[in-house]
């Protein structure tokens, strides 16, 4: 992690081609430490899944016998409730952690890739609009919080009559492996040449908010389709990731 905070020093020393190689292989090496990380979690759910089932069926003969009171066969049966919740979250992690690495792959490639953008020469540096055949960018034409989400999520549910599909929220796990900044932006899994692709790209530039939205997915890796809401992810200072780096850990 704390090679993620020196990689932008090291643009600066050596070639482009160089810097995109030291890049690639710390974000992959990241990459299979995060998915490594969700199926040892997963495991761990599931072995203490299996205890508390076990822990239960043992209780419930207990009970039969008049061993053991109903409020002790209720603990038990909280335990196996909680116990299979968080392997279905852990689950529903891992299966949706390919869709976020493709997303966060696209977006470190466009942040770490300036020269292939080519603007609109009438647009500005804000309020401009950069199209490209990967993607579309527009730079919004205020300032724009995270906290503003919820008038996003309510004009998606009107219009298509569904939620808001968010990938990521803010900052992620994976987005703290990678030393990229990510807390004030949000991931939604539509493709921008879906009709409810092009309906919220509208919506945002008809309210000034910043967006990326990504056409492919990455060769290899994932369907990835998404628009990216709010200012491109940057990397992190390193004085961000010596401050935070007890939680980025645990994360």
């Amino acid at each position: 992690m704390m090679c993620a905070g020196l990689a932008l020093a090291m643009f600066i020393a050596v070639e482009p081609s160089q810097a995109q190689q030291k890049l690639d292989t710390q974000l992959q090496r990241a990459t299979t430490e995060f998915k490594s990380n969700l199926e040892q979690l997963l495991a761990l759910y599931e072995g203490e899944s299996k205890q508390a089932e076990a822990q239960l069926a043992t209780v419930k003969e207990l009970l039969a016998e008049g061993l053991v009171t109903r409020s002790e066969l209720k603990t038990a049966e909280d335990s196996v409730t909680r116990t299979r919740e968080r392997v279905a979250e852990a689950q529903a992690q891992l299966k949706s952690a390919d869709v976020l690495i493709a997303e966060g792959l696209v977006e470190a490639e466009t942040e770490e890739s300036p020269r292939k953008i080519r603007p609109n020469p009438a647009g500005r540096a804000l309020n401009a609009l950069v199209q490209t055949r990967a993607y579309i960018r527009y730079g919004g034409a205020r300032a724009w919080s995270l906290s503003e989400a919820a008038d996003i999520k309510q004009f998606f549910a009107y219009r298509f009559g569904r939620t808001l599909p968010i990938g990521a929220f803010g900052q992620s796990a994976l987005h703290n492996r990678w030393g990229y900044d990510h807390r004030n932006a949000m991931d939604v899994g539509v493709s921008p040449d879906t009709p409810e692709g092009q309906a919220l790209m509208e919506y945002l530039r008809a309210n000034g908010i910043p967006f990326l939205a990504f056409h492919f997915a990455v060769p290899g890796k994932a369907t990835g389709p998404h628009i990216h809401i709010g200012l491109p992810s940057h990397r992190i200072a390193p004085t961000w990731v010596a401050a935070n780096v007890g939680n980025i850990s645990r994360q």
